[in-house]
């Protein structure tokens, strides 16, 4: 097992391959500028921002899944928005739980029928506080 958020599992086993790609982390500052007559403006720290992060899924029938299921589990956790520890490794990713703030999908092969057999999505997760 690679990781997990909530009951999604990232894994690489013989009967399934549930894993992401392009995993990105973006942290950043909260900052006010006060503007000052006749200087330059003054900055101040205000605090932390809240951390987002970013990667890709493929789901493909051919290693075990159904795209359409796991596509949809992330998009109902995103409209019910839920908060999850996310865990890579044995390690939790910060000290607060995530929520998916946006899934983006894109089907790439469907058959005759409809049913979708790879599948890709890009999911923004935002640090839940």
């Amino acid at each position: 097992m690679i990781g997990t958020f909530g009951d999604v599992v990232f894994e690489v086993s013989d009967q399934h391959v549930r894993t992401f790609q392009d995993f990105t982390r973006n942290t950043q500052a909260r900052w006010a500028e006060h503007n000052i007559i006749g200087d330059y403006p003054k900055p101040e720290f205000i605090g932390p921002g809240r951390d987002s992060i970013t990667f890709k899924m493929r789901f493909d029938v051919s290693h075990g899944m159904n795209p359409r299921d796991e596509m949809t589990k992330l998009l109902v956790m995103c409209k019910n928005g839920q908060a999850e520890t996310l865990i890579i490794g044995e390690l939790p990713m910060g000290a607060f739980k995530w929520v998916i703030d946006s899934v983006s999908q894109v089907w790439k092969h469907t058959d005759n029928q409809g049913n979708v057999l790879v599948g890709t999505v890009d999911v923004t997760l935002k640090e839940y506080i």
